[in-house]
């Protein structure tokens, strides 16, 4: 093991870790398929610290969780327009073995059908390419694939999900790439005045400081679809979020940002 190997997520969800300990909090996760670099390793080689390629995110992973893939195979990834996975819940027989994988995981298939022999892989779900970015309508319909996940901080996943994680999840599967913290993702786009928002955009939220805390995506009549408790939908107002139950205000809005052009 070496600072500077390369390795790609091999099961369905890999916590990705502040410290090297179980007991350490998430700080994000890798999906099936998300490849990453190796940064550094604990004492007993039992951690791994990563920093995954799509984000460049860093955090550590149980080395009995890292497949370790050559540097011409992770250029290969970065180069090819792979597929990524729509479905809710999915399974693939993979390496003549059956994994479950859940939407947003990246599947090693191309137009070229360039991955490596050993990797065959069959799938009979619903995919789209990287690449390929798709309208409103398309995000609406992955982002209310996404309702009643559990909250969870750091997760990327249908079984528990995080505010920023779902917005990610849910622009990169139409095709838009936006850091991991919804603290970076405020940084993209172009602010939006309140009266001019439309569905698509992304709406940030701040705590008494100022800092950004929370992000959500903006729907019609007034409507929001974020990550708190669960995914949810409530009302945005000019003030911030309300919730449909009893319309008490949750998260002070900070400011609007447009991503997809419209």
């Amino acid at each position: 093991m070496e600072v500077g190997e390369k390795g790609i997520a091999r099961v369905s969800i890999v916590p990705v870790r502040l410290e090297g300990s179980d007991k350490a909090e998430i700080v994000t996760q890798l999906l099936f398929g998300d490849h990453y670099t190796v940064t550094g390793f604990s004492d007993t080689q039992k951690w791994l610290r990563i920093q995954v390629y799509y984000d460049q995110y860093e955090g550590w992973i149980d080395t009995r969780q890292h497949h370790h893939i050559s540097d011409d195979y992770f250029d290969q990834i970065n180069n090819s327009d792979y597929k990524i996975c729509t479905d809710v819940t999915s399974n693939i027989l993979f390496n003549k073995h059956q994994t479950n994988i859940v939407i947003g995981s990246i599947l090693p298939i191309s137009t070229n059908e360039i991955f490596k022999i050993e990797e065959q892989l069959a799938f009979n779900g619903e995919s789209k390419s990287l690449s390929a970015k798709r309208d409103v309508e398309f995000l609406k319909q992955i982002a209310f694939k996404y309702l009643n996940a559990p909250y969870l901080w750091g997760g990327r996943s249908p079984f528990g999900i995080d505010c920023s994680g779902f917005t990610q999840a849910v622009y990169r599967i139409c095709g838009y790439n936006l850091p991991r913290d919804s603290s970076e993702q405020v940084k993209r786009g172009e602010l939006v005045p309140f009266e001019d928002r439309t569905v698509g955009d992304l709406a940030f939220f701040s705590n008494e400081e100022q800092k950004i805390v929370h992000v959500g995506i903006i729907l019609e009549n007034e409507g929001i679809i974020h990550a708190s408790g669960k995914v949810r939908i409530d009302l945005l107002k000019e003030g911030g979020i309300y919730q449909i139950e009893g319309q008490v205000q949750t998260h002070q809005l900070h400011s609007l940002r447009r991503i997809m052009k419209k």
